[in-house]
């Protein structure tokens, strides 16, 4: 039997034993709460495996191959006030979890405030993706291929995490902790996040196989300057796809910053250090020539978007 919950009334379907190669998940419960405080209620209600649902682009493939087992599945679709992108005073954004990728990619508040975030909404996936996806399943997932992590992280974003004993914010250099791993607590839910504006030296790059698929590899660029003749001041490049996680490629951005002249560029590609691994898709070297080539290419389009 399967149980779909709908506020306080509980209705009971009858379930067929699936095939033996699994193309349907396993019996769960279905709750779809009115509430934040009904979806909080039941993470921690005791239950011993409850899954969110949000957009369910990465969810619901894993329920079907039984990959994820949950005993309940919390849709938070319903939850008013969790689809928000609203202006920051002073610049930058506040998004709801439930943004979708593809209001990222084509809302004038977030091209104007954040354009990098926009243009990494815009490589997910294809538009059936992006239009159901959403924000804060991508970042509660955390594929180390997937954009927005590594958009967040280079942008220097703070994630907003609610929970039984209230809310907490998160920096994303600390929410990201390895492979589908984050600082996300099994009580708690990630609700928003906070971006910051950033200036107009941005870049950002990938590689796939074919349209639509994770990135091989990839990198995100920003930079500013204040001082004259193109020494940059800040700088912050995150690979992804190169790791358990999307990371930052400290030594590119000392490389960038210690430019004195010359092709500052292409320092900051062969600085590039990172141990990428290996699969049916790419070896770990041509994933690491990968990695040197776009930061080039991403640092070249920051800084030509500074000086333009």
């Amino acid at each position: 039997m399967g149980w779909a919950i709908s506020g306080s009334s509980v209705a009971a379907t009858a379930r067929d034993d699936p095939p033996s190669f699994f193309l349907k998940p396993a019996p769960f419960r279905y709750a779809r709460p009115r509430f934040l405080a009904d979806a909080l209620e039941l993470l921690g209600a005791g239950e011993h495996d409850v899954k969110l649902l949000a957009g369910g682009q990465s969810l619901v493939p894993m329920l079907n191959l039984r990959l994820l087992r949950p005993t309940v599945l919390v849709d938070l679709n319903g939850v008013p006030g969790l689809d928000h992108i609203a202006p920051l005073p002073g610049g930058g954004l506040t998004l709801g979890a439930l943004v979708r990728h593809a209001d990222l990619a084509q809302s004038p508040l977030v091209r104007e405030r954040t354009p990098l975030l926009a243009e990494a909404a815009r490589h997910i996936g294809h538009p059936a993706i992006r239009h159901r996806g959403t924000l804060g399943g991508s970042l509660a997932h955390a594929d180390p291929a997937a954009e927005l992590p590594a958009a967040l992280l280079v942008l220097g974003a703070e994630l907003i995490l609610e929970g039984p004993r209230g809310s907490r914010t998160v920096a994303a250099d600390r929410f990201f902790q390895g492979l589908l791993a984050t600082a996300l607590g099994p009580d708690e839910i990630l609700t928003a996040v906070r971006v910051p504006a950033h200036g107009r030296g941005w870049g950002f790059g990938e590689v796939v196989r074919r349209s639509g698929d994770f990135a091989m590899a990839g990198v995100a660029v920003v930079i500013d300057r204040h001082a004259p003749a193109g020494s940059c001041d800040s700088a912050r490049i995150v690979g992804f796809g190169v790791s358990d996680r999307p990371m930052r490629f400290a030594d590119s951005e000392r490389a960038l910053l210690d430019s004195d002249g010359g092709d500052a560029a292409a320092r900051a590609g062969a600085a590039v250090t990172c141990d990428p691994p290996a699969d049916v898709h790419a070896s770990a070297a041509y994933r690491r020539h990968l990695a040197t080539v776009i930061t080039e290419d991403t640092v070249r389009q920051a800084l030509a978007r500074l000086s333009a």
